[in-house]
């Protein structure tokens, strides 16, 4: 099985875990309000916001990620990092918008820093154009295909409110609420 979402599917040194662990307890979690709230467009490309960006790549290279949104960390701002490519620097995205999609969609596999154990399939276009500025104002222009495409969407949906419990079966849907229910603690 195919982990195509924004969590790599690595195995981790105890270091590395240790920096995993506290990464991901500032990621929210599913059934965190934020995470269903459309992020607000960014107007100011100032200091706040770099420091953001720089908060959003720490914590998905923490979280051995390959996307972070600025809602899942509860900030509701039109913001997220990705790295569909582990040998090169994230990308930001700033006010991003598709522009145009492939009519072909594929069905993969996907995880969630904010689903933590959830693992399943998502239908996505397999290219994409998509528009955004940089952190910095300037315009980015980015055609993807494949894993790139399939994070971007991943990650747009976030800015949206959307999971990826939005995206999938129902039966697929079903398991994954078990899964993130709340399990009771016996205490004897």
């Amino acid at each position: 099985m195919s982990e195509a979402g924004p969590v790599r599917d690595e195995k981790l040194d105890a270091e590395a875990e240790a920096r995993r662990r506290v990464a991901l307890a500032q990621v929210r979690q599913y059934p965190d309000p934020a995470l269903r709230m459309r992020a607000n467009e960014v107007e100011a490309f100032d200091q706040d916001l770099a420091q953001l960006v720089e908060r959003l790549k720490h914590l998905l290279h923490d979280a051995n990620g390959l996307g972070l949104a600025a809602t899942q960390i509860g900030v509701l701002q039109r913001v997220f990092v990705f790295q569909p490519d582990p040998e090169e620097e994230p990308v930001a995205l700033v006010n991003p918008a598709l522009v145009s999609t492939s009519e072909e969609r594929v069905s993969d596999d996907e995880g969630c820093l904010s689903l933590q154990g959830v693992v399943i399939p998502v239908e996505r276009h397999e290219r994409l154009t998509v528009e955004a500025k940089s952190p910095s104002g300037e315009d980015v222009r980015l055609e993807l295909e494949g894993l790139g495409a399939r994070v971007v969407q991943h990650e747009l949906d976030h800015l949206d409110g959307i999971l990826i419990l939005d995206r999938t079966t129902p039966e697929a849907r079903r398991e994954a609420l078990a899964t993130l229910r709340p399990q009771p603690v016996l205490i004897r």
